[in-house]
C-alpha cells in the first residue's frame, strides 16, 4: 500500500510510462492500480464461481426419468391408467376385496401411491382399497392445465370415484394427502363414510421441526430453478431421513423409489408450481372443520418434523367426534414406519364402525 500512496512499484511506472502519464505525482495512479488489481480479483472470482457451478452441475445433474421405464419398474398387476380429461391420465390401483367397503387412500407431496402399499395388504383382505398418484406426483406425471393444489385434487379424487361407479367411500390421506382428504368430506359430504386424517395437513401457522433439506431448498427462489437439473439422491435421503423418525424402515430401495419418481416427466415442474403458490395447500378453520359429522380418525407420529403433534390436538379440538391416536418414537409417515400397527389400529376401527358402533375406541394408546 505504501508503493501505491508514495513511490510507485516499477511494474506501475512501466504501465503508467505506456498511458503517458507521470509516474510521481499524476493524482489518478493509486485509482487505476486499484482498478486494474479490481478487475484481475473480479475474474479470479468469476472463474471460482464457475468452477463451483460446474462442480455442482456434474455432482447432482439428474434428467427426467424414462417413463416407460418408471411404468414398468414401479407399476404393478393392479396400475390402471384412468383417462380424466384430455392429456389427464392418472395411475391408480383398485385392490382388496372386490365386493368390500371402499377406502381411498391419498398420499402426501413429493410421495406417491406406493406409501400405502403395505397397508393395502392388509387391509385388502376384508375391504376394497383404491390408491392414485395425484397429478404432478408418482406415475401419472403432469397436469395439462398446470393446475396443482388440494382443490383441484379433490375434483380428480371425485372423478376418479364417478369413473369407477362408487358412490360412497372411507377417505383418507397422509399428510398433503389428509388435506385433500377433509376437504373433499366438506365438498362432498354425502359421499364420505368415515374419514381418516395422518399427520394431515390444514392448521394454519403450524410450525414445523427439523424442515427436510428437499422442502427447505424448494422455497429458495434462485435454488428452486436449478431443481430442474440438479437432483442429487443425497438430498432425497436427507429429507426421507428427516421424514421418517423409523430409520430402520429406511432402505435404497425406499430412497430410489422417492428419487426416481421425483424425476417422472412432469413431476418436477408440478413440484415448483405447487412451492411457488402459498394457496396450494389453503389452511382449515375450526368453523369449517367442525361441519364434518362422519366418524374421523386421526393418527399422528409425536415425532413428526413436518407438521408437529400439536396439528394433531388443534384437529381433534375442531372435530368434536375425532378419535386421536399418536404414535411415540414415530415421525411424518406412520403408513410406511409402523405399517402393521397402524393399519391394524385403523382396521380396529373400521371394523367397529360396520357392527354399528359410530364412533369406536381405537383400542390403542392416545396422548
Amino acid at each position: 500500500m505504501a508503493a501505491v500512496l508514495g513511490e510507485v512499484s516499477p511494474i506501475g511506472k512501466q504501465q503508467c510510462a505506456r498511458w503517458g502519464l507521470n509516474a510521481t505525482h499524476h493524482p489518478c495512479i493509486p485509482e487505476m492500480l486499484l482498478g486494474e488489481e479490481m478487475k484481475r480479483l473480479i475474474k479470479w472470482l468469476a472463474v471460482l464461481l464457475l468452477a463451483a457451478l460446474a462442480t455442482v452441475f456434474f455432482w447432482g445433474y439428474a434428467p427426467d426419468t424414462e417413463a416407460a421405464q418408471m411404468e414398468a419398474k414401479y407399476g404393478s398387476g393392479t396400475s390402471r391408467y384412468a383417462k380424466l380429461e384430455p392429456g389427464l391420465r392418472v395411475h391408480y390401483r383398485d385392490e382388496g376385496k372386490p365386493d368390500g367397503r371402499v377406502i381411498v387412500l391419498i398420499h402426501g407431496s413429493n410421495a406417491s401411491l406406493h406409501t400405502w402399499e403395505q397397508w393395502v395388504a392388509i387391509l385388502g383382505k376384508d375391504y376394497r382399497v383404491i390408491s392414485l398418484d395425484l397429478p404432478g406426483h408418482g406415475l401419472t406425471g403432469q397436469n395439462p392445465a398446470g393446475v396443482y393444489d388440494n382443490a383441484s385434487y379433490v375434483g380428480i379424487v371425485d372423478r376418479l370415484l364417478v369413473k369407477l361407479n362408487i358412490e360412497k367411500a372411507v377417505i383418507g390421506g397422509n399428510s398433503m394427502g389428509g388435506g385433500v382428504s377433509w376437504m373433499y368430506a366438506l365438498a362432498y359430504p354425502e359421499k364420505v363414510e368415515a374419514l381418516l386424517l395422518v399427520d394431515a395437513s390444514g392448521q394454519p401457522y403450524a410450525k414445523s421441526g427439523e424442515t427436510p433439506l428437499g422442502f427447505r431448498l424448494m422455497r429458495m427462489p434462485v435454488i428452486k430453478e436449478a431443481a430442474r437439473f440438479i437432483a442429487p439422491r443425497s438430498i432425497f435421503e436427507s429429507s426421507v431421513r428427516t421424514s421418517m423418525r423409523v430409520q430402520s424402515k429406511i432402505d435404497d430401495k425406499l430412497v430410489d423409489r422417492y428419487w426416481e419418481l421425483n424425476r417422472y416427466p412432469g413431476n418436477r415442474e408440478a413440484t415448483m408450481q405447487r412451492f411457488a403458490n402459498p394457496n396450494s395447500m389453503k389452511p382449515g378453520t375450526k368453523e369449517r372443520l367442525a361441519t364434518i359429522k362422519v366418524p374421523v380418525m386421526i393418527m399422528w407420529g409425536a415425532e413428526d418434523n413436518l407438521i408437529p403433534v400439536s396439528s394433531a390436538r388443534w384437529f381433534a379440538d375442531a372435530i368434536p367426534q375425532a378419535n386421536l391416536v399418536i404414535y411415540p418414537d414415530v415421525g411424518h409417515i406412520p403408513m410406511e414406519e409402523i405399517p402393521e400397527k397402524s393399519a391394524g389400529d385403523f382396521k380396529i376401527w373400521l371394523d367397529g364402525l360396520a357392527v354399528g358402533n359410530p364412533f369406536p375406541d381405537s383400542r390403542v394408546p392416545t396422548a
